[in-house]
């Protein structure tokens, strides 16, 4: 280990065993074998990192990223599948508060067990007990037992407690936002004046803020390995760009999702209640030809198949351009072009034209409407067909990339 380092991670990794169903006791064991299957999930793939002394470090990531765990590691609850973990002094932690505080004892005998866990001898805790106590504020209190404590007086307590032992390094897991914010900033003052007395930090939290007040170096953990480490507000700076890139590709997947499903909710209704049904559907050239690749300015047509089981006359079809955002672009329909709709019973092919389309690169749809005449029976409601439009190079234009769709 190198002599200015207090902390040495190499290539550490963990796994943990998740069971699906598992006994508790040797005789459904036994008995229920098959039951203990168990599948393996990897929280650190090689974490790697030193620590000098003196130094404060944070660590961040999102949930489940290992950070804890690393945490755990270090101060030996835990230990590593492989890799190695040197530490230099004397380490307190302060991971779980209140961890050992026995509910029927005094906040002052609760001291002397809490201390204890800590490794200070009795000697040490009676020179230390009054400035705890003074710390914590619950001089009025310290002889009640903890269970008449809030939750804020025992996590004062335990805070006290812990931040008043005399260690080389200090491990802090997402703590600080303890009691009331007088005594927060009581907190933090101390823990400035411990990095200040040259206590080796190593601090887990969600607050990126709390980290730059604090620590020298930000060591940004991300499925279990080391994505960047360095100054804290660069590294954080490229962890926020990342879980807002990730929050906003969620949301837009969320998107996508629900919209897909209201529009096939919506196909399908339109589908299983209207007399009318859509087949095919194509794009074709002013000539009637099916085509694929259509260039700026060029006329397109909808062809639709469509297909009635009941006698059909006195109708409208309309059909509507739609960009994938809801923006409305380009509608057309049989009355405006004055195309003559007549009555139908069975298949019947129906084309619709767009003239010189222009659109921008994305994703479209077509909305169809079919209803009689004087539009009080819808006999058709829905979204027919998708597409996308991609931007060629500039001497070739504009393309429409489509395929032919089946409806119904």
């Amino acid at each position: 280990m190198k002599a200015e380092n207090a902390i040495e991670v190499k290539n550490i990794t963990k796994k943990f065993r998740i069971y699906h169903d598992k006994g508790n006791m040797l005789k459904e064991k036994a008995l229920h074998w098959s039951r203990n299957k168990y599948e393996e999930q990897w929280v650190l793939n090689g974490i790697s990192f030193e620590v000098k002394k003196g130094e404060a470090v944070g660590l961040i990531g999102h949930n489940g990223c290992g950070k804890s765990t690393t945490l755990k590691m270090l101060t030996k609850i835990i230990y590593p599948d492989s890799g190695s973990i040197e530490l230099s002094g004397r380490i307190s932690s302060l991971l779980e508060l209140g961890a050992g505080f026995h509910p029927d004892l005094s906040g002052r005998e609760n001291i002397y067990i809490n201390a204890s866990i800590f490794g200070l001898s009795r000697k040490e805790i009676d020179k230390r007990i009054e400035d705890i106590i003074s710390f914590s504020e619950l001089e009025e209190f310290i002889d009640n037992p903890v269970r008449t404590y809030s939750s804020g007086m025992y996590m004062r307590l335990a805070f006290s407690v812990a931040i008043n032992v005399d260690a080389d390094i200090l491990l802090i897991d997402e703590i600080l936002a303890v009691g009331d914010l007088n005594f927060q900033t009581k907190c933090f003052n101390k823990l400035m004046e411990i990095k200040g007395n040259g206590t080796t930090i190593v601090l887990v939290s969600h607050s990126t803020s709390q980290i730059e007040s604090i620590c020298d170096k930000s060591i940004w953990i991300h499925d279990g390995v080391v994505r960047e480490q360095g100054d804290p507000v660069r590294v954080h700076r490229s962890y926020i760009n990342y879980m807002c890139a990730q929050r906003s590709h969620a949301l837009e997947e969320k998107q996508e999702k629900d919209q897909k499903e209201a529009e096939e909710k919506k196909i399908s209704e339109a589908e299983t209640e209207a007399p009318v049904k859509v087949g095919k559907v194509r794009l074709t050239d002013a000539g009637g030809n099916s085509k694929r690749v259509f260039y700026v300015g060029e006329a397109v047509s909808v062809l639709l198949d469509l297909e009635a089981a009941t006698l059909i006359k006195n109708y409208n079809i309309e059909v509507n351009l739609v960009r994938a955002d809801g923006l409305f672009c380009f509608g057309a329909s049989t009355a405006l072009d004055s195309v003559a709709c007549e009555e139908w019973k069975g298949e019947k092919k129906i084309g619709i034209s767009f003239s010189q389309m222009n659109l921008l690169k994305g994703k479209y749809h077509f909305d169809l409407h079919i209803a009689n005449a004087d539009g009080s029976t819808i006999l058709f409601q829905g979204n027919v067909a998708e597409f996308e439009v991609e931007l060629m190079k500039p001497d070739r234009g504009v393309v429409y990339l489509n395929h032919e769709w089946t409806k119904g």
